[in-house]
């Protein structure tokens, strides 16, 4: 256990790191603050915390503490890669990994320790297993994956059997960690497809789980049993099958629980389905009902629904095939098993009870059991004793009741598990032989509770076991380690727990004397204890006595001392059931409770139950007893004990013949805190699961294992020049000499070196010694070299600092010169200024009273005259005044009343604007009319205006009016004037005259207080008008503002809308583009599954060849004559036909071949598959649709290639849809006839499910040939119809003739058409014979009567099928009325919806209109290119018929040189002078053609010596002889031919890049030649005249270029699979392991997992080794003149590959994350940059890919500590996941001292900035994916008519023409 023997005192030195004793945390770290001397009784350390401590070291032992690790070392994923092996370092370690890393898995040797999160973490998906499989154990970070992969290699490699054994303590995490070794078996053995069986042996789970399983106080479903589970392989490492071995289930959980805990899941389960109808019958309620399931407290567990959980078992039951019956019987018993638990008894005396009468439980559960009540009441509160010569039934009291109650409940219980188990090993097991297997043991850890029993102590004893034989592996390893280095082996001392072992199973042991003690008639617990004492105190130092008690004893186990109370031994290993009431139970109507006591019969014994404890289950039964009759009534033979001891030794031979392999569950705190851990549980655990006994054997020898490239790239720093030699094994040997001069602590072996404890930490510090001490030499003269740059630049800096201050000293004084002078000069003028400034102020005082003087004097005089003037003036006005009052009283009155009237007219009207004004109608007429309404305001206020000036004018004319008066009144009073003497005459006449004037004077008061009160009423009504015309005029200006604002808004609602429909355009034709990349990837994908299921269906059609030809006795059959070159590509369905009849008929009525139940299990899952992929694509499909039809209008400006892409992948996905259904009719009739027989006569020769397979596969050959062509025809139609491509001459004129139909308007016109082409018809022959002079077809024209009148026979029967198609077309002309009808009536009421409604169902409409009217023309298509194409094969058959007529009457012409004349006169072709380009072969040549340009061509030599794509011109050049002589059967022929042979080659050496990517740019080439000369003008432009010239010009090749693109997919996708597996074991070698830039990272201590690859290996991948396979590949593809396009996009999918590896690799490695190894990727991917710009491909996208790794790359380089660089990594990180980020923090390691961890508060702070990153959840890359592939138009610039043929490729019956 690495005690201070192995700490030498020169390691304790100041500032030495130690681990010292500490009650609260096991073990805590101190810093040595004095060096240590020996005899030292006293250390004086500092504590992590700040304070000092005196440590006191034992005066007994005188141990000195732990030393640390250095903290590079810190986090390993080895334990045993630590230097120092010791408890408080492999406790920090632990701890480091499980709290800072986040990382549960660790390894210590052989054993993976696994410590429970208590959080689901994302790290056992597909991708991870992906990850694993393949890779060497020490390869990738520790997982339980690893594990699993390294059992399943070896089984593999070895051919041995493995076991994995995991154990734990309850809560634990050793179940789960079994289902995911379970799992991964499942995923990586490839039975995927096959029988499902992994599948069932994961289903097994739920049930045992359900029935196994229960919530304790330490775990919610803790496992109470053990299992041993044999997953069974064949031959091909392929899983087969399983076998389940149980051990101690605890029964007496079914009828006790402590304090909240609960009874087995399925009891919950059950009461919490009670309501369901077919649960009803059982009559269960809640779980607090019942006594069995309340007792706990605690019915349920928190987050989990016991109902949701009981279908899971349900339909796990289900997949195991356990039928509705059994399951509904299971359930019976069960919910019996509660109702007994509530059965009471009534006590009679002392000794006797009864059951009360009609007790409703007892009632219940016999009833659900089938028995009969009174006899269970009887046997109940009974017992039979038997004795030698008679029986006695005797009464038991209600304790012994209660207790046989529950003893019978246990073994019921115990039955039916042991019947699940045998029934879910049924479902398991296989008929197929199996040839290894690999045991996954999931068992109960060491245990020790307060009180411990029997179950406690068979389990530990169980430990004990498991313990030996893990300590002798594990010694085992390390002797054959030692041996094959060849190295001294010496003993290593380790624990032994034999002498414990002994005391239990020995003679006379514990058990032993247990077994004895229940024999006796008295036997009890005390007695038993006693003779424990007697025989073992006091005689075995393992054994003692408690001092207390007289009723325990204490054994001494390996991990612990456990006292155990004796009392209730006896009776658990006796496990007394009575016989007769499973008599009882045996006699049940219930069929299947008789069947769980079947073993009864042969031997009920104890080995079916215990009491109150746990049983052991197993499959061998117990041997007939054949005593004595009555000896049955003895009951039980061998005790729970003594069988539990023989299944322990049966488990430990099958480990022993296995090789184990181990996992340590550990338990981190006991309150299921996630990620929290508790070091004394932990110490605890690792005490009793054996790990510290492992680092303690590994302590005791070498420990620390380097190989020397290794040490030497280590520790090179330590050497000198002269040191290092080229023998790199004696360089090692020279050093550690010179460092270590004790040899004692290395030994050299033969590629290793090995170190004892402490001393990789001794090198480690001299080696940090050495750096340290480089680093200071490095600083001193970098400082000096800063320091004297430092002084160079101040003295230069004060220079130029005193230059510029005296400078300025000098400027300054200058200023100062200049200030003077200035200052003298401006005091000359300020004194100037003030003396002037005091004479103009005097100057102005003076003026200033002589003018205030002078005006005084003239304003006396002036007021003088003024008063004189004014008299005069008042004596004018009087006089006026008096004339004037009585005129002024009356006009007064007339305008006041003028002025009333016309403002009671004004108010009203102002009142009716204001009414107007406020209205909401007027809103909407200003809204409505603006412009108009501001004309009428405009036009009110001009009336206004106009009113406003007649009443100025009227005012006026009263002031006119108002100064005559005045001026006749100044005449009378001049007159007045002149008769003032007479007045004097008169004095009476003068006083009344005064009296009038007094009167006067009244009145002209008057009259001016009224004319005073007109001026104000005009003055307010002038106001008024005022105001009312300003608010007018601000109400127009208001009005025009929101006129323009209103304005402004449309035009920006407008700009928006605009905008926003140019960014949906944009959004949408990106989304576009990306669902047709997406469909793209689909088809290529269902192509390649395509392609796949093809080749599996030839291997399996030649298999079936090669076991029909095996000869048998009594029959006889004949091999089939399909021929191979075969294809199912296809112009005509009646052509395939025709040619698949003759294979029809000559395939055997029977077929001898036995079943393939894996096919028919792989049919029938793929079928499931394909039907769901197919509802997704058919959702995917409507909603693209949708978009397309809603884009439509928009995407007409772009290339309508497009939209038939679209159109073309549907189509292509509805056909493979229509297959997969087909395949789901096939395997329903092939369950149909496997249902009719049994097992044994399924695949006999003759049965129905033989019959119903060959029928079949005869079946689907046919009906994928007759599917595929008419699925060709249908993608040429519609392409076609899509590109608007009119074709020249075509095989079927089928677009014509539907265009032409389309044009027709009525029936009329269609019946014209169809004269006008009969008549065509009828007379092309004679018009083709016309072309003889010498008028040679008149004589003859007698004789063709007879076939004229045939002919007009034919053409009549065509007329009529014409005209029924004609009534058919009316039909629809008139259905497409109804339809325009109904398309109005929806229009119509579309307009009345809002318009994103409207918008959206007129596209809806229109989405339907479109598909309806595309399949309806599909289908005409379809009719008229099959009438068509019989009516030119009867024009060509009577054609021939008139030739021969027409030589049979030539006399001149004789036989002989008739069978010369090569063609008839109608086909002479036009003999050509010079070669056209095209090659001429013999219908019997094309075999010898295909086989010497195709199948046996090398494409090395060709690729070398002759011009690239040489053999796809060549096959062009012969398909266009074929269309010159228009023969469609041999261009079909030919094509069909070639393609099955290029099939041929790629399948026979589909693993040659060579030779895949020759087929791929040939086929290409082929492909691309198809489209140049096709005759389409799309595919014209970049043509010569010459090629046109050399077009297709009979048949139209549409089909067949589909046909070769999807063959041309293919090839891409086996040629990504070659480089992949080229590529795959290079690409971790050299991206990550390889050191690019040497001595960048160093070697950090590695433990037991070695790598497999070390730094320098010889032959080990580096990144040159990539580049050069990168050169070869380009280099191959040039070579071949592939399509630079295509080279970009193989080059962009290598790089992914490349790049999504080394970022796999690096997630799920920790020691590849550090700063360094960011520095070397970031090399690499610079020198992959580097080759992709010496390439010219840096467009082709592969940069890109490697975006993700470079990102990681520099994740390990930048600083990780404050929040500005959390904010950097945040938005630096852009193409990683937040998953990823995470991850790679945490795996962040240190290398080197400088370097430091990743704090988890930075972490945090990343999480929390990422939370709302919408990304994948997936961890890994998808490094199987595939880009889609495109094959761009490249036309070729080669003349046809250059090309000559080499004679090396042996195509001399091949002429040119």
């Amino acid at each position: 256990m690495g005690t201070s023997a192995c700490i030498s005192p020169r390691s304790l030195f100041s500032f030495a790191r130690v681990w010292i004793p500490d009650p609260e945390e096991v073990w805590k770290s101190a810093e040595l603050l004095k060096d240590y001397k020996p005899g030292d009784k006293v250390l004086l350390l500092h504590l992590e915390e700040g304070k000092d401590l005196e440590y006191c070291l034992d005066p007994k032992t005188k141990e000195l503490p732990h030393l640390r690790n250095p903290d590079i070392l810190v986090g390993e994923n080895d334990l045993t890669a630590l230097s120092y092996l010791h408890e408080p370092a492999v406790l920090h370690n632990l701890r480091v990994r499980f709290i800072d890393s986040k990382l549960i898995y660790t390894y210590c040797g052989i054993v993976l320790v696994a410590i429970n999160p208590y959080e689901q973490l994302p790290i056992y998906g597909e991708d991870i297993i992906n990850a694993y499989s393949g890779q060497n154990m020490g390869d990738m970070d520790p997982h339980i994956f690893a594990v699993a992969e390294e059992a399943y290699k070896q089984m593999a490699r070895d051919e041995r059997n493995q076991s994995i054994i995991v154990s734990g303590e309850s809560g634990a995490g050793k179940t789960v960690s079994a289902k995911y070794a379970m799992r991964y078996f499942a995923t990586v053995s490839g039975s995927t497809s096959e029988a499902n069986v992994e599948e069932k042996v994961l289903a097994s789970n739920p049930i045992m789980e359900s029935i196994g399983n229960a919530k304790t106080t330490r775990n919610d479903n803790s496992s109470r049993f053990g299992k041993y589970i044999e997953i069974g392989f064949d031959k091909r490492y392929r899983i087969i099958g399983a076998n389940m071995r149980t051990y101690l289930l605890e029964k007496s959980r079914v009828v006790f629980q402590a304090e909240e805990e609960r009874n087995y899941h399925i009891f919950y389960q059950l009461c919490a389905s009670a309501k369901s109808p077919e649960f009803k019958m059982l009559q269960l309620g809640d779980a607090n009902f019942f006594h069995y399931t309340k007792q706990g407290g605690s019915p349920v567990i928190e987050g989990v629904d016991d109902a949701k959980e009981m279908a899971h078992t349900r339909q796990a039951c289900t997949l195991l095939g356990i039928s509705q019956s059994y399951q509904m019987g299971i359930f019976r018993i069960l919910a019996g098993i509660l109702h007994l638990g509530n059965v009471g008894f009534t006590s009679r005396d002392s000794d006797s009870c009864t059951v009360p009468p009609k007790h409703e439980p007892l009632t219940i559960f016999c009833d659900l059991m089938g028995v009969d009540y009174e006899e269970m009441c009887h046997w109940l509160c009974h017992r039979k004793l038997a004795t030698a010569t008679e029986t006695y039934i005797k009464p038991i009291s209600k304790l012994q009741a209660t207790n046989a109650r529950d003893a019978l409940a246990k073994h019921i219980y115990a039955k039916l598990f042991t019947w699940i188990v045998d029934h879910v090993n049924q479902a398991l097991h296989s008929a197929i032989k199996q040839h290894s297997f690999i045991g996954v043991l999931d068992i109960y850890g060491f245990e020790t509770f307060e009180i411990n029993s029997f179950e406690q102590f068979c389990i530990n004893y169980a430990n004990e076991k498991l313990q030996q034989q893990f300590n002798m592996h594990v010694f085992k390893l390390e002797q054959e380690e030692y041996m094959k280095e060849q190295i001294p082996w010496t003993l290593i001392d380790f624990y032994d727990n034999q002498p414990c072992i002994n005391l239990i199973e020995s003679k006379m042991g514990i058990l032993d004397l247990l077994d004895e003690e229940c024999k006796m008639p008295k036997g009890t617990d005390d007695t038993w204890a006693q003779k424990l004492y007697n025989t073992h105190l006091n005689k075995c130092a393992l054994f003692e006595k408690p001092r207390l008690s007289n009723k325990a004893f204490i054994v001494q186990h390996f991990a612990d001392k456990v006292e155990y109370q004796c009392e209730g031994f006896l009776e658990k290993n006796k496990d007394t059931v009575f016989e007769e009431q499973i008599k009882v139970l045996k006699s049940s109507k219930f069929k299947m409770l008789p069947e769980l006591f079947q073993d009864d019969e042969k031997a009920i014994s104890p080995t079916s139950a215990t009491s109150s404890g746990r049983t052991l289950l197993t499959r061998m039964p117990a041997k007939l007893n054949k005593g004595r009759p009555g000896q049955a009534a003895k009951e039980h033979k061998k005790t729970v004990g003594h069988q539990f001891r023989n299944s322990l030794h049966l488990l430990m031979d099958t480990l022993n013949a296995t090789t184990p392999h181990y996992v340590r569950c550990i338990k981190p705190n006991d309150f299921k805190f996630p990620f929290t851990f508790d070091e004394k549980r932990a110490v605890q655990q690792l005490r009793a699961c054996g790990v510290l006994e492992t680092i303690r054997i590994s302590a005791a020898g070498f420990p620390s294992r380097w190989t020397y490239q290794e040490f030497f790239s280590r520790y090179r720093v330590l050497m000198k020049q002269k040191d290092v030699l080229s023998d790199r094994k004696q360089t090692c040997k020279n050093v550690l000499e010179k460092l270590i001069l004790d040899k004692d602590k290395y030994q050299f072996g033969k590629t290793k070196i090995f170190f004892r404890a402490g001393q990789v930490a001794y090198l480690e510090k001299l080696r940090a010694d050495k750096l340290r001490a480089a680093c200071i030499r490095i600083q001193k003269t970098i400082r000096g070299w800063l320091l004297r740059k430092k002084y160079l630049r101040m003295r230069k800096a004060a220079i130029t600092v005193q230059r510029y201050v005296r400078g300025y000293q000098a400027r300054c004084y200058a200023t100062f010169l200049r200030r003077t002078k200035a200052a003298t000069i401006v005091q000359k003028y300020w004194h100037r200024y003030v003396v002037h400034r005091r004479y103009e102020i005097t100057r102005a005082a003076t003026v200033v009273l002589q003018s205030h003087l002078r005006g005084y004097l003239a304003r006396n005089r002036y007021r003088k005259i003024l008063r004189e003037h004014k008299a005069v003036i008042v004596q004018k006005w009087v006089r006026g005044w008096l004339a004037r009052t009585h005129y002024k009283r009356s006009m007064h009155a007339i305008i006041y009343l003028q002025c009333c009237f016309r403002r009671m007219m004004a108010k009203r009207e102002l009142k009716k604007l204001k009414i107007e004004a406020r209205s909401v109608e007027h809103y909407k007429k200003l809204h409505i009319g603006m412009e108009n309404k501001i004309m009428q305001l405009q036009r009110k206020v001009d009336e206004q205006n106009k009113d406003y000036k007649c009443l100025v004018e009227k005012l006026a004319h009263l002031e006119g009016i108002y100064n005559t008066e005045t001026e006749k009144l100044r005449s009378d009073l001049e007159r007045l004037h002149l008769s003032e003497e007479e007045a004097k005459v008169a004095t009476k006449r003068v006083l009344n005259l005064q009296e009038e004037i007094a009167k006067l004077r009244k009145d002209l008061e008057q009259t001016r207080s009224e004319k005073k009160s007109i001026e104000e009423s005009a003055d307010r009504y002038r106001q008024e008008t005022e105001q009312l015309v300003s608010n007018l005029k601000e109400e127009n200006t208001l009005l025009k503002q929101e006129k323009e604002t209103l304005n402004h808004l449309i035009v920006e609602q407008a700009k928006e809308m605009t905008e926003t429909m140019e960014k949906k355009l944009i959004e949408e034709t990106k989304q576009l583009e990306l669902d047709l990349n997406d469909e793209r990837l689909r088809y290529q994908n269902l192509l390649n599954e395509f392609s796949r299921l093809e080749e599996r269906y030839d291997d399996l059609k030649e298999e079936m060849t090669l076991m029909v030809n095996v000869p048998k006795p009594g029959h006889k059959r004949t091999d089939s004559t399909h021929s191979s070159n075969e294809s199912e590509y296809t112009f005509s369905s009646e052509f395939a036909e025709t040619e698949d009849t003759p294979w029809r008929t000559e395939e055997p009525s029977e077929k001898k071949v036995p079943l393939d139940m894996s096919l028919f299990l792989k049919l029938q899952k793929r079928v499931t598959e394909l039907e769901q992929e197919k509802q997704v694509l058919q959702d995917e499909l409507d909603r693209k649709e949708e978009q397309v039809l809603r884009s439509k209008a928009k995407e007409e400006e772009g290339p309508p290639i497009r939209g038939a892409e679209l159109e073309y992948e549907s189509l292509k996905r509805q056909e493979l849809e229509s297959e997969n259904k087909k395949l789901k009719n096939e395997l329903n009739e092939l369950r149909k006839a496997l249902s009719e027989k049994g097992a044994p006569e399924v695949t006999a020769p003759g049965a129905p499910a033989y019959r119903v397979l060959m029928e079949q596969l005869t079946s689907v050959s046919e009906e994928l040939d007759v599917r595929k062509e008419e699925v060709l025809i249908l993608r040429s139609q519609l392409v076609s119809q899509k590109e608007a491509i009119q074709p020249k001459n075509t095989m079927t004129d089928s677009i014509i003739l539907l265009e032409d139909v389309q044009k027709m308007k009525d029936k009329g016109e269609i019946a014209q058409a169809y004269i006008g082409l009969k008549e065509t018809n009828r007379w092309s022959a004679m018009d083709c014979h016309e072309l003889n002079e010498d008028g040679e077809l008149w004589l003859v024209y007698e004789g063709l009567k007879q076939a004229n009148r045939l002919l007009e026979s034919q053409l009549q029967s065509q007329k009529r099928s014409h005209d029924s198609e004609a009534e058919a077309l009316r039909g629809e002309i008139q259905s497409l009325k109804e339809e325009n009808n109904r398309q109005q009536q929806l229009l119509a009421q579309n307009l009345q919806l809002p318009p994103e409604a409207r918008i959206e169902a007129s596209l809806q409409h229109e989405i339907t209109r479109l598909t309806n009217e595309n399949l309806d023309l599909m289908e005409q298509l379809e009719k008229q290119d099959k009438t068509v194409r019989k009516l030119k094969k009867q024009l060509k058959v009577f054609a021939k018929k008139i030739g021969e007529l027409e030589v049979g009457q030539m006399e001149s012409i004789s036989p002989g040189q008739i069978i010369d004349e090569p063609i008839r006169p109608v086909n002479i072709p036009r003999k050509e002078k010079d070669f056209q380009g095209m090659l001429e072969y013999k219908k019997e040549d094309e075999q010898k053609l295909v086989k010497n340009l195709i199948l046996e061509l090398k494409p090395r030599g060709v690729a070398v010596n002759l011009i690239p794509g040489l053999p796809a011109y060549i096959l062009f050049m012969c398909v266009r002889h074929a269309d010159y002589l228009n023969d469609d059967q041999k261009v079909r022929s030919l094509l069909t031919s070639t393609i099955n042979s290029i099939k041929k080659v790629l399948k026979k050496r589909g693993d040659d890049f060579e030779t895949v990517s020759f087929w791929l740019s040939n086929t290409c080439r082929f492909l691309h030649c198809l489209k140049q000369y096709s005759g389409e003008e799309g595919f014209m432009k970049h043509n010569t005249s010459r090629q046109n010239e050399h077009c297709l010009t009979n048949f139209d090749l549409a089909e067949y270029r589909q046909v070769l693109s999807d063959l041309a997919i293919q090839i891409y996708q086996q040629l990504v699979r070659v480089l992949e597996n080229i590529l795959q074991p290079m690409i971790v070698s050299g991206m990550l392991e390889h050191e690019t830039i040497q001595g960048m990272s160093g070697v950090k201590p590695t433990g037991l997992r070695k790598r497999t690859s070390s730094i320098a290996d010889e032959g080990a991948y580096t990144l040159d080794s990539i580049i050069q396979q990168l050169n070869s590949f380009h280099s191959v593809m040039c070579q071949h003149g592939m399509d630079p396009e295509l080279i970009k996009q193989v080059v962009k999918q290598m790089f992914y590959i490349v790049g999504a590896v080394t970022l796999n690799n690096l997630l799920l490695r920790k020691d590849v994350c550090s700063w360094s190894k960011g520095m070397q990727i970031r090399y690499n991917v610079s020198q992959l940059e580097e080759w992709l710009r010496d390439k010219n491909l840096m467009n082709s996208g592969a940069k890109e890919t490697l975006e993700p790794l470079i990102q990681a790359a520099q994740l390990l380089q930048v600083k990780k500590k404050t929040d500005e660089d959390a904010e950097a990594i945040c938005s630096m990180c852009n193409a990683l996941t937040t998953l990823q980020i995470v991850k790679v923090l945490f795996l962040y390691t240190p290398v080197h001292e400088f370097e430091e961890r990743v704090s988890a508060s930075f972490i945090r702070t990343i999480q929390m900035r990422l939370r709302d990153r919408k990304d994948s959840p997936q961890l890994l890359m998808d490094a199987k994916h595939t880009f889609p592939v495109t094959f761009p138009f490249n036309p070729s610039s080669l003349a046809l008519e250059t090309i000559q043929i080499p004679a090396s490729l042996g195509l001399g019956f091949i002429s040119r023409v």
